[in-house]
């Protein structure tokens, strides 16, 4: 089959990959939809994810298809499923607590950029989840993310009538401006490039700003706002920007530091800001099963849509010129990729 493979920074190859037989409990699924996510783009620039990935490996996160093979007693060839990108163990600390997404061994899913993929047996037990026969794949394709964004909200907590402030136009940024609308919140977005802040007033954002190059956030922000913000939402991943964050909510507000930055870097925050202000600081990470199954129910719901985030089309054999078009800073929202060709 043909499968996109990662070697390292910036190198991934469209090969044929032979088909591995299955295990006990395992099930093989034929990809209808596979999406491209800014995860991917940090890795295939990086060349590797300490925990996700190591090369040389199948690449892709994001799928949703139709079983194909089945080692499983409780999976049946032919069945329209979606399945998540990792599984916690359930028997840590942390998995115990409650806290799957800091589980201490999540089993990680790769290889959605291929015809087919194999389910480890795990990840077939706890996140695999029944398409209903009207859902979209490329629809349900978004659960992965969308379970990510489920679970910066619920740690959030925004509630009806407060002012989200939602800092990047990105996919993920998106999605938090669909549930913080859905909830009833009043939301600004703050980012950059068209059609990814048309695609905010479109989600339901009430005030959208172009921070043109980035700089002078926080003045440009206040300036073409005028709102106390109860909760602001972090979802760009750059040390600046999480500075910039808590110097634009309110008092006895919230900040959801949601995107990740790079290995090694650093803020500083104004202590005294922080303490007068009794500010609420938190950061979300991954998802966990109940989150990926919320988030299957916000789609079959229509509260997320593809329509709304994916934006174009390409094969799997460009996707190495994809990626790099995308490293380069092209303004798509997610592309679908097409596996068979």
């Amino acid at each position: 089959m043909k499968a996109a493979v990662l070697y390292g920074k910036e190198d991934v190859r469209v090969e044929e990959v032979m088909p591995v037989p299955l295990k006990p409990g395992e099930v093989r699924i034929r990809i209808e939809a596979a999406l491209t996510c800014g995860t991917d783009l940090k890795v295939f620039k990086r060349g590797y994810h300490a925990k996700m990935i190591v090369p040389p490996a199948v690449f892709g996160h994001e799928l949703a298809g139709v079983i194909s093979e089945s080692e499983s007693a409780e999976c049946r060839v032919g069945e329209r499923v979606v399945v998540a990108n990792s599984a916690p163990c359930g028997e840590c600390f942390h998995c115990k607590v409650g806290q799957e997404n800091l589980c201490e061994d999540l089993l990680f899913l790769n290889g959605a950029y291929a015809e087919s993929i194999v389910v480890p047996v795990r990840l077939v037990q706890k996140n695999l989840l029944r398409l209903k026969p009207e859902t979209d794949f490329r629809d349900a394709a978004l659960v992965e993310p969308l379970a990510c964004v489920v679970q910066g909200v619920e740690d959030t907590r925004p509630r009806t009538g407060q002012h989200v402030l939602v800092l990047g136009a990105g996919p993920i940024g998106l999605m938090f401006v669909a549930l913080a609308k859905n909830l009833g919140c009043d939301v600004t977005v703050a980012g950059r490039r068209a059609p990814r802040l048309e695609a905010a007033r479109r989600l339901g954002a009430a005030n959208v700003i172009d921070i043109g190059n980035g700089q002078n956030l926080v003045p440009k922000i206040r300036e073409a706002s005028k709102t106390h913000f109860d909760a602001v939402i972090e979802a760009v991943g750059r040390p600046e920007v999480w500075e910039s964050a808590v110097h634009l909510v309110r008092k006895g507000g919230v900040v959801n530091f949601f995107g990740g930055c790079p290995a090694g870097t650093t803020v500083t925050l104004d202590t005294t800001l922080l303490h007068y202000s009794n500010l609420t600081l938190l950061a979300s990470f991954h998802h966990t099963p109940r989150t990926i199954r919320r988030a299957l129910e916000f789609i079959e719901a229509e509260v997320v849509c593809s329509r709304d985030f994916v934006d174009g089309e390409d094969s799997l054999t460009n996707l190495p010129t994809l990626l790099k078009s995308m490293a380069s800073g092209n303004s798509a929202v997610k592309t679908l990729i097409r596996v068979h060709e």
